[in-house]
């Protein structure tokens, strides 16, 4: 509420899916409907959909397009792979 007061509307959710992922994000959506989230932490290509299903996101960040085994080995057809699947995701606004 504090943010809210400050005048912003748009800000980062950090730990999306420990805090309570989408359904969290769904009932923040009702009393502030406002308001825009990039929901990161704990997000996987997988669950990015149902996250970018709410209308209160309005993207996502995750560290599944830099894993930690594909940096080190300098896998960069992997991370690139993984980015041109990431890119193919859509919001719902």
């Amino acid at each position: 509420m504090a943010v809210l007061e400050a005048g912003l509307d748009t800000m980062k959710f950090f730990p999306a899916g420990p805090a309570g992922g989408p359904s969290y994000l769904a009932a923040i959506g009702a009393p502030v409907p406002h308001v825009q989230f990039c929901p990161t932490g704990g997000i996987t290509l997988a669950t990015a959909p149902d996250y970018l299903r709410l209308p209160n996101v309005a993207c996502v960040g995750g560290s599944w397009l830099t894993p930690v085994d594909a940096v080190a080995a300098k896998d960069w057809d992997r991370i690139t792979d993984l980015a041109a699947e990431s890119a193919q995701l859509k919001c719902e606004l």
